[in-house]
């Protein structure tokens, strides 16, 4: 059910909804870095496209999963070139970071709680996105023609 086609048509709606997006992504556990990597792993769908007033964009996740032990370690490296960076920490992992940190998770010693509850903040940041992407698209008028290029890619 994936819509590529409609997809690459709404480019210059992705660059404005990401330019929104900023500061809930600064608000979440996630560094930009990060963020970029989760969206790497998430497709956009469009659900019901053959009725554009119930049809709605959903966030796709089920890839998440994959990315997740990169996301983690990309959490822990800290940001290139900050002023007095010895190394040691860095980015907004929220786990605390550090060598001890890392080598409990290798060990199962985190509790593990913490890659479900990024997983569950990557979906819920996710869906909303896709929210503000369809708003951005019916705000420009363009929603009806993107849901009829997605319909008649999935009767395809």
């Amino acid at each position: 059910m994936t819509d590529s086609d409609w997809t690459g048509r709404i480019a210059g709606e992705r660059m404005a909804v990401d330019q929104q997006f900023t500061d809930r992504v600064e608000a979440s556990s996630f560094s930009n870095q990060q963020w970029g990597l989760v969206m790497t792993a998430i497709e956009f769908e469009i659900d019901g496209p053959d009725d554009p007033e119930s049809a709605r964009i959903v966030a796709d996740t089920s890839k998440l999963g994959s990315i997740m032990p990169e996301l983690e370690k990309v959490g822990n490296q800290a940001p290139m070139g900050a002023p007095g960076d010895s190394g040691r920490g860095g980015g907004k992992s929220g786990s605390g970071g550090g060598l001890l940190s890392g080598v409990k998770s290798m060990l199962g010693m985190d509790g593990g709680d913490g890659a479900d509850a990024q997983t569950d903040e990557a979906e819920q940041l996710a869906q909303a996105y896709a929210d503000e992407l369809q708003s951005e698209l019916e705000d420009k008028g363009r929603w009806e023609s993107v849901c009829e290029q997605a319909a008649s890619k999935h009767h395809d």
